[in-house]
């Protein structure tokens, strides 16, 4: 089932997440929706604060990136409880969007590799390092975990460029092809 998008604006993705127990209900119907939505919404990964969920829960399904980038062609995962340990290598930019901040794209800088401790979806334990753009895509959807999006790593100076951008999405006033759930309507 295909759940709407919370966008900027809602208390909900400015949260940090709670750890999810293994007796979390209906979990499994919760990740499919969640793949369900991402793929609707032409999305990469998803976050569950960005359905209204504030659990540490995201998937990522970065095939549709694997014209241009074939190592993301298998790179499907569910990431519960994750824990980033640590961040390294020279920072890089690279142009990001986000479901919950529709038709804004920005050049955001992040360290190339991550290490990260996390639970799949049948609770096995995984501790591994991911580089490059799964590091990326990992990084971005860990930050909404922490109640942080995209526009919270621009420069002040960028968020005030953006900010009439900002009030329409929170108004309603964009144009997107997915559900979604607006704080100001």
């Amino acid at each position: 089932m295909v759940l709407p998008i919370y966008v900027y604006g809602n208390l909900v993705l400015k949260k940090i997440a709670e750890d999810i127990p293994k007796n979390y209900p209906e979990l499994d119907i919760l990740i499919n929706n969640m793949f369900d939505t991402m793929q609707h919404s032409e999305g990469v990964g998803l976050a569950a604060p960005q359905v209204g969920k504030s659990i540490r829960l995201f998937v990522i399904d970065a095939a549709p990136m694997s014209e241009d980038e074939p190592i993301l062609k298998d790179f499907k995962k569910v990431f519960i409880n994750a824990k980033i340990l640590e961040e390294k290598g020279e920072e890089w930019y690279y142009n990001e969007g986000c479901l919950s901040v529709p038709n804004i794209r920005e050049d955001i800088k992040r360290k190339p590799q991550v290490h990260i401790q996390y639970y799949d979806e049948n609770f096995n334990f995984y501790d591994e390092w991911f580089d490059g753009i799964k590091a990326r895509i990992i990084q971005h959807e860990y930050d909404h975990l922490e109640g942080i999006l995209l526009v919270d790593r621009l420069s002040q100076l960028r968020k005030r460029i953006l900010k009439r951008k900002l009030n329409d999405i929170s108004n309603g006033n964009v144009d997107v092809k997915y559900k979604i759930i607006y704080p100001n309507k």
